[in-house]
């Protein structure tokens, strides 16, 4: 493995680092937004400003991810099996569909529905289930690795096979926290509706 990866670069381990802060941080967020509503408060009170506030920062978060990624990959050295036709071919096939995956999702929620608007009490009307999500159920996240994985394969880079297994897994965590609060919160919300015409009686 030594000889694939340069661990004496100091931007593998930054790269790293903005792979894990990234879900880590919007989920503490969007759980403190949820009981305290911190963001709402900051947004005077509106809970569309607070929530679009987060999407603008979680954005951002991923374009410094991305370039931080790429600038590590680049301070790699290339494995020559990873180069040539077919990897760059798979590469440019991976990048496609996880661009597919991630802005389809988008599409698909919005804004609120994409950057955690659950959290701040913006629900959607109905679960969506067609595409993307009739093929994978966190279309954003798998793009994401997907696209991950291309890139490292576009440039030759072993340490980048290395960090894309670091995205899954660190996305594989964060559905386990995030599915089942999501899940409890609809839940609610349908509990809520079902006694609403009981209290009315």
């Amino acid at each position: 493995m030594a000889g694939l990866v340069d661990f004496t670069q100091p931007t593998l381990y930054l790269s790293a680092a903005t792979i894990l802060f990234n879900p880590t941080f919007w989920n503490f967020v969007a759980r403190t937004e949820y009981h305290n509503k911190t963001l709402t408060k900051l947004a005077g009170g509106n809970a569309l400003y607070g929530c679009y506030g987060l999407a603008v920062t979680i954005f951002l978060l991923g374009l410094i991810r991305d370039a931080v990624y790429e600038r590590a990959l680049r301070q790699q050295p290339s494995h020559p099996a990873m180069l040539g036709f077919v990897p760059q071919a798979l590469a440019v096939g991976l990048v496609a569909s996880g661009n597919v995956l991630v802005l389809s999702s988008m599409w698909a929620l919005g804004i609120t529905g994409t950057y955690l608007g659950d959290y701040f009490g913006i629900l959607m009307d109905e679960m969506v289930t067609g595409f993307p999500f009739n093929v994978t159920d966190a279309p954003m996240y798998w793009g994401s690795t997907l696209s991950f994985l291309g890139t490292a394969l576009w440039y030759g880079k072993p340490a980048g096979v290395l960090l894309t297994v670091l995205v899954y897994t660190a996305y594989r965590i964060a559905l386990t926290f995030e599915d089942p609060f999501t899940a409890e919160i609809y839940a609610k919300r349908e509990r809520e509706r079902r006694d609403a015409p009981k209290k009315k009686a």
